[in-house]
């Protein structure tokens, strides 16, 4: 599998996320490490896709109606070279507090030979991310 490949899994989730007809987790290994940098409230390294989907992905959806979730609303550029593929995405959604949400993220992820992300990193706005994660409390 080759670089082209890799950029149109990670293309065909987001877009997939976008649609909401499925999700980026999809592409996921379960072996994976994923980092989110900076002084976030959610920083730090995650050692399995279950811990991230656990402590993040899946707290974070939870402050979201399911009828207007948090989704990838612009595709600014996807990078694709080797094993590594970067998204530089623009993402919205309502939140259930009826607030806008917004935030622009850089993803640098590392595939596997079967297009599943091993490594991945994340950078975003934490100020934001914050305000989210402390004001919207989880029903």
């Amino acid at each position: 599998m080759d670089s082209k490949d890799k950029r149109k899994i990670v293309t065909g989730a987001f877009d997939a996320w976008s649609a909401g007809t499925g999700h980026v987790s999809s592409i996921f290994a379960e072996n994976m490490t994923w980092e989110i940098v900076g002084h976030s409230a959610a920083s730090r390294r995650y050692d399995s896709a279950a811990e991230f989907i656990a402590e993040v992905l899946g707290p974070f959806g939870a402050r979201f109606p399911a009828d207007c979730p948090f989704r990838p609303v612009a595709i600014r550029q996807v990078v694709a070279e080797g094993d590594n593929v970067v998204v530089f995405w623009d993402g919205e959604g309502k939140t259930i507090m009826d607030a806008t949400y917004r935030n622009t993220h850089a993803w640098f992820m590392t595939l596997d030979d079967d297009g599943k992300v091993i490594e991945g990193y994340a950078f975003y706005d934490s100020i934001s991310f914050n305000e989210l994660w402390e004001t919207v409390i989880p029903k």
